[in-house]
Parts: C-alpha cells; structure tokens; sequence
C-alpha cells in the first residue's frame, strides 16, 4: 500500500515542502538485524531501537542510510557534506543554526505511523554547552578540536519495523521545493517517488543480510578488571570525591558529577558490540550510530526531553543499586534504595533542578510530575526514576526545550553551571560525546533525545566508555567509585564478549 495517494499528496503540497511517501508490506520472517544487515556497510546509517520498562520491546525500530546530507560542527564551523560536494559556514550558535537550517522542511504527520519520519539523527557532545554559557569557564579549552559539537545525519529515507504488525515500512521524502525539479509537474515527480520507492522496497526485501552473528559461540566471561583502561584510577577517583565534598560543605554546590573514561585498544566490531549489548542491557534508547569516521553504540536509560508538538517530557534518572543475584537480593536492594535518605534527597534535588529547566521554556505552571521516583530495572543495575511533563509557550522550537534541558542535572549536578565548572576542574579532559545527547529531529519539527551515557564511542581502532556518579556531602568515596564501575560494567562486559566471540569465529 501507498500513502498518501497522489490527490492527498497534491492537497498537502498547498502547506508543506517535503511529503513522506510510505510503502508498507508485510514482513513476518523479517527482524530489524536482518534489515539493518542489508544497510549497515554504508559510511552513514543508524538503527535506533527501544524496549520499554526495561523488559518490552517498543512498537518501532528505525533503520536508515545513505543520508541526503550529513552535519558537522566544531566551534564556529559547520561542515555540509551532500551530493553537491562539501562546503563550511562560520556560524554564532550551534542550535540557532540547525533552528534556522531546519526551517527549510514542513512536512505533514502521518496518525498511524511514528512521529519520527525522517529528519537528523545523531549527537550533540557534551562541549556544547559552551555556546549556552559562553561567559563561564564550563569545558576543557581543547574541546573545540578535539571532539564535534554536533554530527548529525539528515535521512530523508526511513525504514520502519512495526514489531506489533510485522510490517516493514519504507519511507521516502519527496521535495517540492528543489529548484532542479520545480518545472516539473507535481503528478510526475509524485509517480516518479513510487517507482523509486517500490525499487528500493524490493531490493532492500530480497538483499542478502550477511554477518550473521552466532550467539551460540558467545560465552559471558568473567568480568574483567578494567582499571588498566581507566583514565581516573581508585584512589585518584576517591580524593576527587573528596575534595567535591569539600565545596559541598563550603555552601558551593549542593552535587557534582565526576565521570571516569575507559579506553580499550583493538576493539571489536561495534554493530557486534550492539547485537551483544541490546540483549544484555536493553533500554529505553538503543542506538548504533554509523557517522563516518566513528561509531556510537548504546543502550541510555534516561531521556533528556521529548517534544511532541507542544507537549515536553523529560524523566530525571537519580539513585542507583546494582541488580541482585537473585529475587530476594534484588528486592533487599530495591527496598534500600526506596529507603535510602542520601538517594530520595538528591533525586528530590535534580527533580526540581528538571522542574526549573522546563519552566524555561513552559506555559506557566504548566510543569506536571506525573511519576515520582518509581524503579526502573536494568541488566546490572537498578534506577529511582521520576517523570515530568510540560506543555511548551506558543512558539517555542523543540531546540529551545532542548537548549533549556542540555546537559541534563543528572549528569552534571547543582546547580547545573557552577557544577560544570568544577567538572572542568577535576575531570582531566573533555567528555565529548558523554553526558552530551543522542537525539533526532523530525521534519515535523518534533524531537527525542536522551543523555549518552551506557554509550561506547569507536573511533581509531579504540572504543571508549565513561561513567560517573553524583557526589553530595555524605558520599562514600569507595561507594561512589563502586558505583561507576558498576554503570560502566554493561558496555565493559560486551565488549569482552564481542571480542571473545570473534577470536572464536577466526575473526582476530
């Protein structure tokens, strides 16, 4: 089937630039692996997959490659790289970029199908909050050539797996304001779009879906010590907390979140490292981002915001216990921490930090919390989670909601800009990617995003992971250090068993 049909594409022409056309079929032998198998060689492609309550898996999966163009941000220059070449632009502010560079697109919603139908998909880094307070001292000065502000693709191709239907859906944009085609009738470039659509439903259908990867050979090795790849050893990490604890006490900051990165040399194959980690820690947002030169793998528990035409969500993730080795354990731990006066105060704290971000850019006293600290469970940990939602000011973008939310209070502490700063101080370099934003932005103008943590970043060769913990005043040291190797765990442990898994096929 075919939607919208040419006399409904020809009544959104009146409002709209850009007109997804969608073919939808059905797939029962299909997974979105397999499908994403076919894709996945191109220097651009993402798969974005999702399993809610940390147990059920979300309706859609994404898929999409071949990019109509891709985005590039370092400082103050933006690189656009399409089928017209590659070209740099001197920019002010990242976000006020993409804002007007995105307002080229309008296109229409579909009710039966996602909010996402294409747009960009990508990163934001943490360093990005520069542009947001440029007179204060918050990131490494080496950040600017070290790691991208924002890398994003813009898919105007889209493929959709409904695990509720077992329905595959392709989906094409077609532009009614490119210049090359203008005098072209609208019918034409409308039949046109179909025969490219359905050419490439069956040749995505009937491709071969190669690398098949055979779980039965993988065991799960123990964990292994990860200290030699640590950027911040034991002792290190405990003074730090220390002296955190030193400018808690002075009335500085009420909590600060201090990270350690993990670097492992001659890393595995990353979309492995996904099949492995989906399976192991499945999140709310899972992605694996294909961006050139590096990869981004990762399972995020904690979105930043959603915006759903005006309506802004964002789920403040604070107190953490590591899973039990069994039910009765699992439940000891989950009651401690339902009981725990130093976790319930500091989620309490980035509650409201989250409920003052909204306020930024909602209606007045239109923040509502619609769950307060409720237990989210994950493969090795456990999470008390809150839910806020808002409804945006009239003519608020998604990227203004964004800008008030990033970086999230989860991940950087309070209040939000003086803790920055001493992140700066105590961290020894620049997180990019972590603690920054997984996200995508719709033609519609909606968005998604979440924090990138649970992420490993590929790049030369090297694969990179980084946890941190919130230190407040009666922080145990040894704790707080426990509690990073913990979160780090996950991602540690599937790359162990992606690399065993190749040595074992004669990969390595």
């Amino acid at each position: 089937m075919i939607y919208p049909t040419y006399e409904e594409c020809q009544s959104f022409s009146s409002s709209y630039s850009f007109i997804p056309i969608c073919k939808t079929v059905v797939a029962d032998t299909e997974t979105p692996i397999r499908l994403f198998e076919r894709v996945k060689d191109d220097p651009y492609a993402f798969l974005l997959e999702s399993v809610e309550g940390g147990e059920r898996w979300a309706r859609y999966s994404m898929i999409g490659a071949e990019p109509m163009c891709v985005l590039k941000c370092k400082g103050n220059r933006v690189a656009i790289e399409d089928e017209q070449g590659r070209r740099t632009l001197d920019i002010t502010h990242p976000m006020q970029f993409l804002k007007e560079w995105f307002s080229q697109f309008q296109a229409p919603k579909y009710a039966h199908l996602p909010p996402f139908l294409g747009g960009a998909v990508g990163y934001v880094g943490y360093e990005a909050v520069r542009f947001i307070e440029p007179t204060r001292p918050i990131t490494h000065p080496t950040a600017e050539t070290q790691h991208y502000d924002f890398h994003l693709m813009v898919a105007d191709r889209l493929i959709i797996f409904d695990h509720l239907k077992q329905t595959v859906t392709f989906v094409q944009h077609l532009a009614l304001t490119d210049g090359a085609l203008e005098e072209v009738p609208l019918s034409e470039r409308y039949r046109r779009a179909v025969e490219e659509l359905e050419t490439w439903c069956v040749e995505t259908l009937q491709g071969h879906a190669g690398g098949e990867l055979s779980f039965k050979h993988v065991l799960s090795p123990d964990s292994q010590s990860s200290e030699e790849y640590a950027n911040i050893g034991k002792e290190e990490y405990m003074e730090l907390v220390r002296q955190a604890q030193e400018y808690i006490r002075e009335g500085d900051i009420f909590q600060v979140v201090l990270s350690r990165k993990f670097t492992q040399p001659h890393a595995p194959d990353p979309f492995r490292v996904y099949r492995i980690l989906r399976v192991l820690n499945p999140s709310p947002y899972m992605y694996y981002l294909r961006l050139g030169e590096e990869q981004v793998v990762g399972t995020s528990p904690e979105r930043i915001i959603r915006v759903t035409d005006r309506l802004a969500e964002i789920c403040p993730i604070a107190g953490t216990r590591p899973r039990g080795r069994h039910e009765r354990e699992d439940q000891e731990l989950m009651d401690e921490l339902l009981n725990d006066e130093k976790e319930i105060a500091e989620h309490v704290m980035l509650l409201d930090l989250g409920r003052n971000d909204l306020g930024r850019v909602a209606e007045y006293g239109a923040v509502r919390v619609r769950e307060r600290m409720v237990i989210e469970k994950y493969s090795h940990v456990m999470h008390l989670v809150s839910h806020l939602e808002a409804t945006l000011k009239e003519g608020v973008h998604a990227l203004e909601a964004f800008q008030a939310c990033f970086p999230a209070g989860t991940l950087s502490g309070a209040p939000k800009i003086r803790a920055m700063e001493l992140i700066r101080q105590f961290e020894p370099e620049p997180r990019g990617i972590y603690g920054g934003a997984i996200l995508y932005l719709s033609f519609t103008g909606n968005l998604d995003s979440c924090i990138a943590i649970r992420t490993i970043h590929f790049q030369d060769q090297c694969a990179t992971v980084q946890a941190g913990a919130g230190i407040v005043a009666d922080s145990n040291p040894v704790g707080e250090y426990l509690e990073t190797s913990h979160k780090a765990k996950g991602m540690l442990t599937a790359l162990a068993m992606a690399k065993q898994s190749e040595s074992m096929e004669g990969l390595r």
